[in-house]
């Protein structure tokens, strides 16, 4: 307000220079009320046009954040998800997210640039914590999982959310959860929901797609790390996405990021992309150059990154269909 005034002072002493007639007498005049009006007047109309010519800042409204908040009855103690929706509106699409820590570590907080960004695209962001190898098997694994997608999927609305539109993303582990969900109907269907209330998949570097060439690939001890979590070839196969990729199974449409180049990680994104376009399945998949494992989780959600770029194509040609 001081600056204002000075300002308007300025005009005044300026208009003056230019014309001296407008100027106040020093002496009082026979109508000094006329006068008081006048430049009362003349100062209102060129603070009006002072405020007229800034424009009004207007800051977003923060995004809403709810934190472990459980999917189980009675609560357990990793049974929970966070959830960070836009403050205003109904109906988002809903991403649903699978932090990865090789079946036995991570947590539902590690989300990087992830929820500022999918917030400011118009979506409700879920990230789901689940019980972790060898305290239970990755079949239960998965079934935590699904349970808080049917959790998602009934509350949704309640936090801005549309249950029809729900995405399910991971990053390694939460990239094989990912396919597995989106591909094995068994365990969306053993929470009464189905492959067709998923909208999408995104799977995240994710190397046991395919777990029998996994195994077949991998050094001895890698190899025998693997059957150690995934169990025996009958339980390898339940837990192998591409094992369950076949034609009218409303699988929805996939995109498989990856790291370019990455010995294990590229070639599995490759051969479950393959798979699914055999099955008629809308599938593509996207190389990031230059990164690595971590590198290419975290910097999803980043404006400039072109994995980023090519996973809100993906959800933007979903989401218009």
């Amino acid at each position: 307000m001081r600056f204002r005034a000075i300002a308007l002072a300025g005009w005044y002493n300026i208009a003056v220079a230019k014309n001296p007639r407008i100027a106040i007498p020093l002496k009082p005049q026979r109508d000094p009320p006329i006068m008081k009006t006048i430049l009362t007047t003349a100062l209102l109309l060129v603070a009006s046009s002072v405020l007229a010519a800034e424009p009004a800042t207007v800051k977003a409204a923060a995004p809403v954040v709810h934190r472990d908040v459980p999917y189980t009855e009675p609560k357990g103690d990793k049974q929970t998800l966070d959830i960070i929706s836009p403050a205003d509106g109904k109906n988002h699409p809903v991403v649903f997210w699978i932090h990865g820590g090789g079946w036995m570590v991570g947590d539902k907080a590690d989300v990087q640039n992830k929820p500022p960004a999918f917030v400011a695209k118009g979506f409700v962001f879920v990230s789901t914590n689940y019980r972790l190898f060898p305290s239970v098997s990755i079949k239960t694994m998965a079934g935590d999982v699904a349970k808080a997608i049917r959790w998602t999927h009934d509350h949704a609305a309640d936090y801005g959310g549309d249950p029809n539109t729900i995405f399910v993303m991971g990053h390694s582990a939460g990239a094989q959860l990912s396919a597995l969900l989106c591909t094995n109907e068994s365990f969306l269907k053993a929470e009464g929901l189905s492959l067709s209330n998923i909208k999408g998949c995104v799977p995240v570097d994710g190397d046991t797609y395919d777990l029998a060439t996994r195994i077949a690939l991998a050094e001895k001890k890698v190899g025998d790390r693997y059957i150690w979590k995934f169990g025996d070839e009958q339980s390898r196969n339940e837990l192998s996405p591409i094992m369950h990729v076949a034609k009218g199974k409303d699988i929805p449409p996939f995109l498989l990021l990856y790291v370019l180049g990455h010995k294990e990680t590229d070639p599995q994104a490759h051969r479950l992309e393959k798979a699914l376009q055999d099955a008629g399945i809308s599938a593509k998949s996207f190389g990031a150059e230059n990164s690595e494992h971590d590198k290419l989780n975290n910097g999803l959600g980043l404006p400039d990154d072109k994995a980023t770029q090519a996973m809100f194509e993906f959800l933007d040609g979903v989401l218009k269909k």
